[in-house]
C-alpha cells in the first residue's frame, strides 16, 4: 500500500439500492468505520427527476442511464433489446419505473435452503425490508380501501425508503380492478405480504409525489461514510489474491478490511473479470492475467420479460385526454409540484393495478413437465407465480409519438420463472467498454410456450362482458388469437423488465455455477465480496429493486456480525 495514502476499512463500490444500503448500514454502526461508497455516475440531485407522475420517462435521461442494449436476440428476430441501467447516485431506483414489490415468501426460503442458511429466509429477510421502509398504508376515499387492506405486521415505518398508495388515482383505475375481478382473476389486498397471488393495487417507491431512491438511504449519514461520485471502478487491486483496494482512471483508493462490489449484474462481473477473476478461457482470450479462474463469473443470468396489449377505452371511463392532451395543464402541474409537491402530477400515471398468478395450463403443459424436478417442485410452491399482469400502464410516456388519444389502457403480462439462461461476457480488454450482454430472451421451449398461454389468459380477461364493455379497439395486439400469432407477436414486442440477476450467483464451495458464497465472499479471493442482484440464486418473482435493497442490508448484518461493529 501506498505510504501515507488515506486507507478506508470498507470500500463499497456502486450507489444503487444494494449499494447505498451497505454503506448507509455500516457507516451508521456503533464501530463508526471509515467507509468509502464509490459511485460511476453523477449525484442526480435535479429534483424535477423525483415528480411521482414522471417516473415512467426518467431512465431516458442520459446522463442516469448507462444506456445499454443486450446483443441481437435469436428467438426475438434478431432484435436489440433495451437494457437500462441505473447511473449514478440511487442507481436503478432512479430510473426505475417506481414500483415497490417484495416477491414470494418460498422465494427466500428457497433461498435459505440452497445456500443453507437461514439468514437468507423470509423472516429474516422481512425483518430487513421492514427495517427500511417507511410505508404509508392509508388511502383517502372510502370507495377505494376494498382495494389494499395492508396488515401493520407486513411493514416498517421507520426506516428511510418511503413506499404506499398514491393519494389520488386515475379514475379508470378502480373500474379496471372490479372488471378484472368480474373477469376472474382473484383479489390480493396486500402484494408485500409474502404471498404475493391476485391482483390489487401496486405499492409504489414513492411517498408524498415524490419518487423514492437509494439516495434517501444516504440522508444524515455519519461523517464517516465518505461519498465519491462520476468514478468508474476498473478493477479491483489485489495482492497475493487479498483484495487491497480498487482502481479508477488514475487513482487507487484502499481498504483494510473489505471492497465489496455492488454495481449489479451488468458491471459486477465486469469488475471482476478485469481484475483477473472469472472463467479463464474468456480472460486469455483478451489477455487478462488469470488471478483466479471461476468460470461461473457472466454466466447464469435471468430476467423477466413482459408483452404488451394496448386497447383503446371508451373516454367517459378516463379523464387523462384533459391533461396529457394540454400543455398548459402540464405545465401548471409541475409549478404546483415544484411549490409543494401536490397536484396532478401526483395524480396521473402514479398509480396502477398489479397481480400474479399462478396457471393450471402453464403447470399441465409438456414442456413443463420436461422442466427438472426442483424446478417443477418450486414452480408448485404455495406463494410461487407463473406470472404477473399490470392494469394501466402508462405506456404513452416511453413512447410519445404513438398516442394522440389517451384514452387507452396498456395492459402487460409478465412472464415470472423464466427457463433462458444468458450471460454476460467480455468484448475487450478495456474496462471502459461493457460486456456483452446475452440473455437468449425466449430461446428456452418453455418459455415460448408458457408465454403464449400466459398472453391467451391476458385476452380472455380482457375479452370478457365486464371489461370489453368499455373496449373501443386494439391499438396493439396479436394479428389473431392463433398460438402462431400470439408468439410470432411476443417475439416482436417482448421487452426486459431491467430485473438482471444471477452473473455472479451464491452457493457453496465446489459448486460451478457459483462465484461467492453465503457471506458474499469471492471464492479464492480474500477481502472481495459482491453484495447486488448479481448473487441472488433464486430469480425472485417480483421487480426486484426491493431484493436489491435486502441483499445490501443482509451483507452489512454479516459484516457487522464478523468484525464485531455492533460493539
Amino acid at each position: 500500500m501506498t505510504s501515507g495514502q488515506e486507507i478506508f476499512d470498507f470500500i463499497v463500490v456502486g450507489a444503487g439500492p444494494a449499494g447505498c444500503t451497505l454503506a448507509a448500514t455500516l457507516s451508521k454502526s456503533a464501530a463508526k468505520p471509515r467507509v468509502l461508497l464509490l459511485e460511476a455516475g453523477g449525484k442526480n440531485d435535479d429534483e424535477s427527476q423525483r415528480v411521482d407522475g414522471k417516473r415512467w420517462a426518467t431512465f431516458m435521461s442520459e446522463n442516469m442511464n448507462w444506456g445499454y442494449k443486450t446483443t441481437p436476440q435469436e428467438a426475438c428476430e434478431g432484435r436489440v433489446l433495451d437494457y437500462s441501467r441505473g447511473k449514478g447516485l440511487g442507481g436503478g431506483s432512479a430510473i426505475n419505473f417506481g414500483v415497490f414489490t417484495v416477491g414470494a415468501k418460498d422465494d427466500y426460503d428457497t433461498w435459505a435452503k440452497y445456500v443453507s442458511d437461514e439468514t437468507f429466509g423470509w423472516k429474516a429477510m422481512q425483518k430487513r425490508i421492514k427495517d427500511l421502509e417507511l410505508f404509508d398504508g392509508s388511502i383517502d376515499l372510502p370507495e377505494n380501501q376494498k382495494y389494499a387492506q395492508p396488515k401493520p405486521e407486513d411493514h416498517g415505518y421507520q426506516g428511510g425508503l418511503k413506499t404506499g398508495y398514491a393519494k389520488e388515482w386515475e379514475q379508470d383505475l378502480s373500474l379496471a380492478l372490479d372488471q378484472l375481478e368480474e373477469a376472474g382473476l382473484d383479489r390480493n389486498l396486500d402484494h408485500n405480504s409474502g404471498n404475493p397471488l391476485g391482483m390489487g393495487i401496486m405499492i409504489n417507491s414513492a411517498g408524498n409525489g415524490r419518487r423514492t431512491t437509494a439516495v434517501d438511504l444516504l440522508i444524515g449519514a455519519p461523517d464517516n461514510l465518505v461519498i465519491v461520485t462520476d468514478t468508474p471502478v476498473q478493477r479491483v487491486v489485489l495482492e497475493n489474491r487479498k483484495a487491497v483496494g480498487v482502481e479508477t482512471k488514475g487513482k487507487k483508493y484502499l481498504a483494510s478490511k473489505e471492497i465489496i462490489l455492488s454495481t449489479g449484474s451488468l458491471d459486477a462481473p465486469k469488475i471482476l473479470m478485469h481484475s483477473g477473476i472469472g472463467p479463464a478461457s474468456e480472460l486469455s482470450k483478451f489477455n487478462i492475467p488469470v488471478v483466479q479462474d471461476l468460470p461461473a463469473v457472466g454466466q447464469g443470468l435471468k430476467d423477466h420479460f413482459f408483452v404488451p396489449l394496448i386497447l383503446m377505452r371508451n373516454p367517459e371511463t378516463n379523464d387523462r385526454n384533459s391533461f396529457y392532451g394540454s400543455k398548459s395543464a402540464m405545465d401548471n402541474a409541475l409549478t404546483q409540484w415544484e411549490k409543494d409537491g401536490t397536484g396532478p402530477w401526483t395524480r396521473y400515471g402514479c398509480q396502477i393495478g398489479c397481480g400474479w398468478f399462478k396457471s393450471d395450463r402453464i403447470t399441465c403443459l409438456q414442456e413443463f413437465k420436461d422442466l427438472p424436478a426442483p424446478v417443477q417442485e418450486f414452480m408448485n410452491k404455495k406463494t410461487i407465480p407463473h406470472y404477473e399482469i399490470i392494469s394501466g400502464f402508462p405506456v404513452h410516456n416511453i413512447f410519445p409519438q404513438l398516442f394522440q388519444d389517451y384514452s387507452y389502457m396498456c395492459v402487460v403480462a409478465f412472464q415470472m420463472n423464466e427457463q433462458s439462461t444468458g450471460e454476460v461476457r467480455l468484448q475487450s480488454s478495456n474496462p471502459e467498454d461493457p460486456l456483452l450482454f446475452d440473455p437468449k430472451v425466449l430461446q428456452h421451449p418453455f418459455d415460448q410456450r408458457a408465454m403464449v398461454e400466459i398472453y391467451k389468459h391476458l385476452l380472455e380477461v380482457t375479452h370478457h362482458p365486464s371489461f370489453a364493455k368499455d373496449t373501443v379497439s386494439t391499438v396493439l395486439g396479436p394479428a389473431s388469437e392463433s398460438d402462431e400469432d400470439i408468439l410470432r407477436f411476443c417475439k416482436a414486442n417482448v421487452s426486459s423488465s431491467w430485473h438482471m440477476t444471477g452473473t455472479a450467483r451464491m452457493g457453496k464451495a465446489g459448486d460451478i455455477d457459483a462465484a461467492v458464497d453465503n457471506r458474499f465472499r469471492v471464492f479464492g479471493v480474500e477481502n472481495l465480496r459482491v453484495a447486488d442482484m448479481s448473487v441472488v440464486p433464486v430469480m425472485t418473482n417480483n421487480h426486484t429493486q426491493a431484493t436489491a435493497y435486502m441483499t445490501g442490508a443482509t451483507c452489512a448484518d454479516v459484516l457487522i456480525r464478523e468484525y464485531k461493529l455492533d460493539q
